[in-house]
């Protein structure tokens, strides 16, 4: 099983996805306590579509049904993706300051290292897919913003 995380308390608000945990050991990393949060299993198909940006979660019920959107992404041109490949090395870095003996900081090394060394002009624009996708498709490692502890 896979895992949305939601702030609590916030049945049929929109745009309250928190994180996302592709199984109960990420679940666990993800320092967060999980009381304080809204937790709801998912499906594989669910997350992976999640996690390459293909949906995104845009709220939950009282029954813990969750209500999806299609996502569509275009990158025009190379500055566009890789302002969004910076801002994701960012948030990685931010993460290794701050839980630098995490138990998951090799696996987000390795994804830092691969945003690092894609070669972004090798790309034919506009990419009409995620990055994330793009990296599913190039069967690489794909991570998603939302999956870091």
């Amino acid at each position: 099983m896979s895992y949305l995380i939601f702030n609590k308390n916030s049945n049929n608000v929109l745009n309250t996805l928190y994180k996302i945990a592709e199984n109960e050991s990420d679940l666990n990393n993800l320092n967060i306590e999980k009381n304080e949060y809204k937790i709801i299993e998912t499906d594989q198909t669910n997350f992976n579509l999640i996690k390459n940006m293909q949906k995104v979660a845009i709220n939950y019920n009282e029954n813990d049904q969750i209500n999806f959107e299609e996502c569509n992404f275009n990158f025009q041109n190379k500055e566009e993706l890789n302002k969004y490949i910076n801002n994701f090395k960012t948030i990685i870095k931010q993460f290794f300051l701050h839980s630098p003996n995490h138990s998951l900081k090799n696996k987000w090394d390795n994804y830092l290292n691969q945003l690092e060394s894609l070669n972004t002009t090798d790309i034919t624009y506009p990419l009409n897919k995620s990055l994330e996708q793009y990296f599913e498709e190039l069967n690489q490692t794909s991570l998603n913003p939302l999956q870091i502890p």
